[in-house]
């Protein structure tokens, strides 16, 4: 909510309770009116007198708190970093990077080629004969190169050429 908005909410809450005051301090005075024998002198009427105006000086703060508010605090400003994430490679440089991969990078690529672009990591493991922490070492280099792309499929993940 906007600085401006909240002072105006501030100062209609105020005017709300400035008239539920001034009818309470009204009523007030006219029961110590009607049932204070003594006059001025009694003590009953130093109290109201004294809660009239603790009363209204927190109404007049609320509303000066509330004009503050309207006129003189400033909005924060939120700005927003948008990243553009290059996802996609161009023809070109996929062409360019499958030509400088290294031989086990290019055994990998050639096996998921051949099998419509995807295939399981584990099946990867089987066929290349590589173990487990370096097929997926070549993934990290080749989804690095965004060249390919893994997505976890129950225990074992799925590769996807881009």
């Amino acid at each position: 909510m906007k600085n401006k908005h909240v002072g105006y909410l501030i100062v209609g809450i105020t005017v709300i309770f400035s008239f539920i005051v001034i009818s309470f301090n009204y009523a007030l005075n006219n029961i110590v009116n009607t049932s204070c024998t003594h006059g001025v002198a009694c003590p009953m009427h130093a109290t109201v007198f004294t809660q009239e105006i603790i009363s209204y000086s927190l109404m007049g703060l609320l509303v000066l708190v509330g004009l503050f508010m309207i006129f003189f605090m400033k909005d924060e400003q939120t700005t927003t970093i948008i990243k553009h994430h290059k996802d996609e490679i161009t023809p070109e440089e996929k062409e360019d990077k499958l030509n400088d991969l290294e031989n086990e990078e290019r055994t990998i690529m050639n096996i998921i080629l051949r099998n419509d672009g995807s295939t399981y990591q584990s099946d990867l493991i089987k066929e290349t004969g590589l173990t487990k922490v370096r097929v997926t070492r070549i993934l990290d280099k080749l989804e690095g190169k965004k060249l390919i792309e893994r997505k976890r499929r129950g225990m074992t993940n799925i590769v996807i050429s881009k």
